[in-house]
């Protein structure tokens, strides 16, 4: 299996292992792509977002633009060769690069007219992508259940709309998790962390685990967007709220208020320890280091973490109320709004979604499978005991998950990193809480401008 495992290596790692880095060089391109693109659309889709008639089996050839390894390009040509042994007229002109300078090259193609139909596209880029009318708006074809998403968690399909209009579809699902050491925990009786425990009663729990063991009883995620972005949701806040921040600089000051105490009394590493907890790099995670008893990742990425250590893992839901959770698209297949194709386009995308003969070639490469029942399926043939446990805890999960919040604005990728920073001049008592969020609301501001 080739789990997707979230830029940050550790977000790209829950993407999957190869997610697309920062946005070098995209602002320009999009730029470009800005002038550039009425005039494509216009020749291209004169007529709105119609296709034009055509006979049923006229030739159709289709580009496909993905990033990835050697692995999912067989796994995806695999995949695409099915459908055409099933619609002999459409042919695949098939592109893929590693992640680095991904979406320079689709910022590229987009802005000089030549955009592949169908590409992949992740939540940091989602947005400005629709929001400058690159992507087709999929909701009439869910309407008519040409795209079906009907077995497809109601959260997972929704973390694809961007201002009402349906940009994209999940090709895979992940949702957070916290992984912790059930090897350390039962050596000293203790007491394995639940789904549902509150935030105060993780750090209680924490701090006894500290003591009994002498290892941290977790790791400090005040520099966690993911656990903050839980966190606000469970006191009726969100990350984005439209196009404006959901959170106040007293929201992010009790953020680090709360890790504060932790670290205090001693529930927590020390801040250089902490400090190697918010690297990228999964190997880094302090779980698998064994410099606490539990990391904050993303769910699929246990098997990962699962090969940097010999002791066993598990993994429950983040703190809290787990329906402030919801099922996150790893990340989505859209397709251009300029395609002369629209129609067969999406009937593809459909098909990698929904098709049980996909989804058994696709398997977990870009998350766990979208369609529930083709994840049921896919389940049943994996035997990699740590990925069985990732996808039974997420299906479980599922259960619980609440709405999905809006797709992050533009300026994400920038915030996630500057969380860091203005966490970590708490954790090293550089800066107060008060004094750090509220220098950090201000860069998020200026961020999303």
């Amino acid at each position: 299996m080739h789990p997707a495992t979230p830029p940050m290596a550790d977000e790209r790692a829950a993407h999957d292992h190869r997610t697309p880095p920062p946005r070098r060089g995209l602002i320009s391109r999009l730029v470009a792509a800005a002038i550039v693109l009425p005039l494509v659309l216009g020749a291209a889709a004169c007529g709105g977002e119609e296709e034009g008639p055509s006979a049923p089996d006229a030739p159709v050839e289709l580009s496909v633009f993905w990033w990835g390894g050697e692995a999912r390009a067989k796994l995806t040509e695999d995949a695409l060769a099915l459908y055409t042994s099933k619609h002999p007229n459409v042919t695949f002109k098939k592109t893929w690069q590693a992640n680095q300078g991904y979406f320079d090259k689709l910022a590229t193609l987009t802005a000089s007219g030549d955009a592949p139909d169908i590409f992949q596209i992740d939540d940091n880029f989602l947005t400005e992508y629709a929001s400058r009318n690159v992507t087709l708006d999929l909701t009439k074809y869910k309407d008519d259940k040409k795209l079906d998403v009907t077995k497809l968690p109601e959260s997972l399909w929704q973390y694809g709309v961007v201002d009402g209009k349906l940009a994209g579809i999940a090709g895979g699902e992940n949702t957070q998790g916290m992984v912790y050491n059930k090897t350390l925990l039962a050596k000293h009786n203790l007491p394995e962390p639940t789904t549902g425990m509150g935030w105060a009663d993780l750090v209680t729990w924490a701090e006894n685990v500290s003591k009994v063991t002498k290892v941290p009883g977790t790791m400090d995620p005040s520099a966690d967007y993911k656990a903050f972005w839980v966190w606000l949701r469970q006191q009726g806040k969100d990350l984005y709220k439209g196009k404006e921040l959901g959170f106040t600089a007293d929201d992010v000051t009790k953020w680090f208020e709360l890790w504060k105490g932790a670290r205090d009394r001693g529930a927590t590493p020390t801040a250089d320890v902490i400090h190697e907890g918010n690297a990228t790099d999964i190997t880094k995670q302090l779980v698998v280091t064994g410099k606490a008893a539990t990391s904050f990742v993303w769910a699929n990425q246990l098997p990962e973490l699962k090969k940097a250590t010999k002791d066993e893992l598990g993994v429950v839901a983040y703190p809290g109320d787990p329906s402030a959770q919801w099922a996150r698209a790893a990340l989505y297949y859209s397709v251009f709004r300029g395609s002369e194709h629209k129609d067969v386009a999406v009937d593809v995308l459909n098909f990698l979604v929904n098709d049980p003969e996909a989804g058994k070639i696709l398997g977990t490469d870009r998350g766990l499978p979208s369609n529930l029942d083709v994840r049921k399926s896919v389940s049943e043939g994996v035997t990699d005991p740590a990925m069985k446990l990732s996808i039974a805890v997420e299906t479980e999960l599922a259960a619980k998950f609440g709405p999905s919040p809006q797709v992050p604005l533009k300026g994400h990728s920038k915030i996630r990193a500057e969380l860091i920073k203005a966490a970590e001049e708490v954790q090293y008592g550089r800066q107060t809480p008060s004094q750090s969020a509220t220098a950090f609301l201000e860069i998020c501001k200026s961020a999303i401008a």
